[in-house]
């Protein structure tokens, strides 16, 4: 599950460490080849709600096969597309299908986990996001600069083709859920806490990918001699601390975790902002800004599965959604800081939104983000 996770991060994730390759290539300026991150994110948005519900009752395994065969192609078209145009229409067509993987993949991990270890599953299974982070999308960046962009994504499917075999020799199955728990969409929408937690969802990842999806141009700007490759590197290192400290407490501090999570964003974005020309305050702000970030996606999931309990994939499917209204807000809105204001910018709107988060968290002491909760299932 966590190498699941890991192509999809990594295809997501992939054009931003190679804007600039790609934008030379296709002839248009980083604002525009940055919708090749837009794009994913909304074929996500139309498709994660949708197919998990239309899956409810199916068997997780083959659903996880076919979603990780979804990318084998998209990658792989993505990898020969010879217009901008083509290639933000796979990118949709690929974003659609990490809708049905994430919509599904934090239900599947708790259903073949103790319920006390729901917590320390998830991280498992989300482990695949700071490794693809600190490993994957600088990788294949690297590889971009040295051979093309083109085998990066090329690289990804060859990738894909392993994750497979892996999921269809080692993966144990799941039922889908039972047909007399299935409430609708607007019930799920209802249950006390669930609202909240989309919330801070889309505050807190709009936040994150305002800067991620523009980090080339925003440190090229800076002028502090840093390479994007670099500062993705660092930053996905620093993700895995956060990981780990997140599997670590998750099951008894959920609440503190997303409130020193949210809170270090803001200290991270007040340090570039004041420092902008600074390598060393520059490469502490990426590295809390990873920790804070490794285990945001683990929390959240956490935090809305306790919430709906045996709707879980329906709510991760809403959260899914959220998740990448944020990434399409991060790119469309990004385009529009990085081409007019600069991306200088870019900092003060991370504060901004993040700071919107840690005030929903804080209130959302009830039902959301309680400091003790028992597992539902």
């Amino acid at each position: 599950m966590a190498l699941s996770g890991f192509i999809i991060i990594m295809t997501e994730t992939l054009p931003a460490g190679l804007l600039p390759q790609l934008a030379a290539d296709f002839q248009v300026s980083d604002g525009t080849v940055g919708q090749l991150i837009t794009v994913y994110a909304l074929g996500t948005v139309v498709a994660a709600i949708p197919t998990i519900a239309m899956t409810r009752g199916a068997s997780r395994k083959p659903l996880l096969v076919i979603g990780l065969l979804g990318f084998l192609v998209a990658n792989t078209l993505t990898a020969m597309a010879p217009t901008l145009v083509i290639a933000l229409v796979v990118r949709f067509i690929a974003g659609a299908f990490s809708g049905l993987i994430w919509g599904m993949l934090a239900g599947y991990a708790r259903r073949i986990a103790a319920p006390e270890h729901a917590g320390r599953a998830l991280a498992i299974a989300m482990a695949g996001t700071p490794v693809a982070l600190s490993i994957g999308t600088p990788l294949g960046a690297w590889l971009g600069s040295m051979v093309g962009w083109r085998w990066s994504f090329a690289g990804v499917s060859v990738l894909t083709v392993v994750v497979v075999l892996l999921v269809l020799a080692c993966v144990p199955n799941a039922p889908g859920q039972r047909s007399d728990t299935r409430l609708s969409l607007g019930r799920v929408v209802l249950i006390p806490g669930v609202a909240v937690v989309l919330g801070v969802v889309f505050a807190w990842m709009l936040a994150h990918n305002l800067l991620y999806s523009y980090i080339a141009p925003y440190l090229d700007g800076a002028g502090v001699g840093l390479r994007p490759d670099v500062a993705l590197f660092a930053f996905g290192v620093a993700a895995l601390v956060g990981i780990w400290i997140t599997g670590t407490l998750i099951d008894r501090s959920l609440r503190r975790l997303a409130l020193a999570s949210t809170a270090a964003f803001i200290i991270a974005g007040a340090l570039l902002l004041a420092f902008p020309a600074s390598l060393p305050v520059t490469i502490v702000a990426i590295a809390l800004w990873g920790v804070a970030f490794g285990g945001a996606a683990t929390q959240l999931q956490k935090a809305i599965g306790d919430a709906a309990g045996e709707s879980v994939d329906v709510a991760n499917a809403m959260l899914t959604t959220a998740f990448n209204l944020a990434i399409f807000g991060g790119g469309a809105f990004g385009a529009l800081l990085v081409d007019g204001s600069g991306p200088a910018a870019l900092p003060l709107a991370m504060i901004a939104l993040s700071a919107v988060a840690l005030v929903t968290v804080i209130l959302g002491r009830k039902q959301a983000f309680p400091s003790r909760r028992t597992v539902a299932m």
